[in-house]
């Protein structure tokens, strides 16, 4: 009897480790976009919080101020980390929500 529960227990861990999977594949494929300057910066990241591309208005390229673009694009990149960070965790929490402290188990694997 005692067995069964662990098979049981190991075919679920199994079948959440293939569902993981498929979550992580899935959001590697979903993008989220930061800004900065009221819009003047734009970052977009995907799933795996890969920077995939960055957008700057050329008004403010016009401008010459180097230092205040790359602020700008430093603040613009943290928040389209931030919000690609919060789409995974809500992803994935889907699939662990239920789970407690088991659920720590699987956040090593994102």
């Amino acid at each position: 009897m005692f067995k069964g529960g662990i098979g049981e227990m190991l075919q679920q861990a199994s079948k959440m480790r293939g569902e993981m999977q498929r979550i992580q594949e899935e959001l590697a494929t979903k993008t989220v976009e930061g800004s900065a300057g009221g819009g003047m910066v734009k970052v977009v990241a995907n799933g795996k919080q890969q920077i995939v591309s960055v957008t700057i208005d050329p008004s403010i390229i016009k401008s010459d101020n180097a230092t205040m673009i790359q602020d700008l694009v430093r603040a613009g990149t943290n928040d389209a980390l931030k919000s690609a960070q919060e789409m995974v965790t809500e992803e994935m929490s889907k699939l662990t929500g239920g789970l407690g402290p088991l659920a720590d188990m699987f956040k090593g694997s994102q």
